[in-house]
């Protein structure tokens, strides 16, 4: 029963908000997580009270989760039972008025520019044939040029990257849609590899009967494209190729360094809030002090008069 109302939930979440995958199955793990915690207390979902709801608060500060995990398992909680309430299961919501952990302000990680021209260079022989490096290639240019977000450049339809265009349409979160320029090496990366994929179809046609794919980044799994998973695995494998500490690099740190090494170059912060498809200037404004604090470092380690090390 309770699984039930929780996936009716995110069916009606997911058609209201028109939230992404990503955005459900997130919510899903928390509620039951929520769910797992209250069966040896003996409580139905539908009966917590808000002195259990931060009661289970509690204990996952006591298994060490990161604030950003609680915070998000508190909103988690707070929408099944604001949509418990609309639908009238219950006659309030009881995680309103409960205060979260927040998210804290940590500045993203970013790579400096010789780190990302190292990975775009181990890109284009990263790979045991002709394909696979036109893939790879392509992936990283289009990441870095575009600051897109790793689920929306592996689920990019290929009718979008025909006709050597100059900018990309991107389907972002909640499906919302922007323009992305394209650098002069991301469209010619991206050239080659349409000219190994469009090969590379045809033969599985004519060989296989294999209907065409409608993604720019054909997979074999069950999404039909390249997952995040498999690039997340490759990106790794380009960090040890171009001497860098894997654990540094991630497909979010490639959108950091777009975000970053634009404002260091002068760019408009609305210009970078829209590249990015954030909805607020907030969320950007992070990166005004990722560059506050290299001018800093800058002024301490570099200025004439600054004590030495």
């Amino acid at each position: 029963m309770s699984q039930e109302l929780i996936s009716r939930f995110i069916e009606a979440h997911a058609a209201e908000l028109d939230a992404a995958q990503n955005t459900q199955l997130a919510y899903g793990r928390d509620l039951l997580d929520f769910l797992d915690w209250l069966g040896p207390q003996n409580i139905a979902l539908l009966a917590a009270q808000r002195t259990d709801i931060e009661a289970y608060l509690i204990h996952c500060d006591a298994q060490g989760l990161a604030r950003a995990t609680r915070a998000r398992r508190l909103a988690s909680i707070r929408q099944f039972y604001r949509f418990a309430y609309e639908e009238g299961l219950r006659a309030e919501n009881p995680a309103i008025q409960i205060r979260g952990p927040g998210r804290g302000k940590a500045l993203p990680k970013t790579l400096s520019l010789a780190q990302v021209d190292g990975l775009l260079s181990a890109a284009q022989t990263h790979g045991r044939s002709p394909l696979e490096r036109a893939r790879t290639t392509a992936l990283m240019e289009l990441l870095y040029a575009t600051g897109m977000r790793v689920s929306e450049l592996v689920s990019l339809p290929v009718m979008a990257a025909r006709g050597d265009p100059s900018m990309l349409l991107v389907r972002g979160k909640g499906g919302k849609e922007r323009m992305v320029p394209l650098s002069d090496p991301a469209r010619a990366a991206l050239a080659d590899w349409l000219t190994h994929r469009d090969g590379a179809e045809a033969k599985a046609k004519a060989d296989k009967g294999q209907p065409a794919s409608p993604y720019l980044f054909p997979g074999r799994g069950k999404a039909g494209h390249v997952t995040r998973q498999s690039f997340f695995i490759t990106l790794k494998a380009l960090a040890l190729d171009a001497q860098i500490d894997p654990t540094l690099v991630t497909p979010h740190v490639l959108r950091h360094a777009f975000a970053t090494h634009l404002l260091e170059n002068g760019a408009d912060l609305r210009v970078i809030q829209m590249l990015l498809g954030h909805a607020d200037l907030s969320t950007t404004e992070i990166y005004t002090h990722v560059l506050e604090t290299r001018l800093k470092d800058l002024v301490l380690n570099k200025h004439p008069l600054a004590d030495p090390p």
